[in-house]
């Protein structure tokens, strides 16, 4: 969400210094290339592995079964990638 707006707000500023001719026409590559499935595929991957890392919640692991309807969850140990 941050990227759009800083996207958004650079298109703002190039768009009002070169005319909105030249406004349009970065608005329009930005959206070409980020319809195109490889950079679709990029960006949601990207976005994957940031959530992953800044994400506050531990991965769970399950531990053995207490009985047939209790599993055990403890966090993961976290290591460096």
């Amino acid at each position: 969400m941050i990227g759009y707006v800083a996207v958004m707000a650079v298109g703002y500023v190039l768009g009002t210094k070169a005319g909105r001719r030249r406004y349009e026409q970065i608005a329009g590559t930005y959206r070409a290339v980020t319809s195109s499935p490889a950079a679709r595929a990029v960006i949601d991957t990207s976005r994957r592995k940031i959530a992953e890392r800044v994400s506050p919640d531990p991965q769970l692991t399950t531990l053995t079964p207490i009985d047939e309807k209790t599993t055990v969850l403890h966090p993961e140990a976290q290591t460096e990638k």
